[in-house]
């Protein structure tokens, strides 16, 4: 996927439509962002066809063309805002998940831990010592389990509107 490597992490390629899962991260997960559990690695999968839902609705391009026009500051709130999204859109997959009656006694929790481990706050607390708003790009962990939360308590994908607020 062009400059992007599975190394990096888990992320989405809109080039060819694809996930690419870092295995190694959710090793990662469990011992270094202490978010362990099956629905945790779920939450992270589930956030990376967030981008996929995105790309097939044209969000993905809409925000990709504001950023070569934005500011750094704005392109990050940009970011942000498509990575919150994608929080929201794996809460709506956890919905139906629970609908289904898959989800066991402490899968949402795990996923709430995972969201929060995840947030550039607390990445940039353990990475650098320090927090710097302006630089995030995937939002904070409270935002990241605001979003998921909203997507999960009303399984509206019309609810995960992160760009309006």
């Amino acid at each position: 996927c062009g400059t992007g490597d599975a190394a990096m992490g888990p992320f989405y390629c809109p080039g060819d439509q694809k996930l690419y899962l870092d295995m190694a991260f959710f090793d990662e997960l469990k011992r270094e962002f202490k978010a362990p559990g099956d629905f945790a690695q779920a939450y992270v999968v589930a956030h990376e066809v967030g981008h996929h839902v995105q790309n097939l609705v044209g969000t993905m391009d809409k925000v990709n063309a504001l950023q070569q026009r934005s500011s750094e500051a704005q392109a990050n709130q940009l970011s942000v805002r498509l990575e919150l999204q994608a929080d929201c859109y794996a809460g709506v997959w956890g919905n139906y998940v629970q609908k289904q009656g898959k989800l066991e006694v402490g899968d949402v929790e795990e996923a709430m831990k995972a969201a929060a481990a995840v947030g550039d706050d607390m990445i940039q607390r353990r990475t650098q010592g320090y927090v710097n708003p302006e630089s995030f790009t995937h939002g904070s962990a409270k935002d990241r389990m605001t979003w998921f939360n909203r997507g999960f308590q009303t399984g509206d994908m019309r609810q995960c509107n992160t760009f309006g607020r």
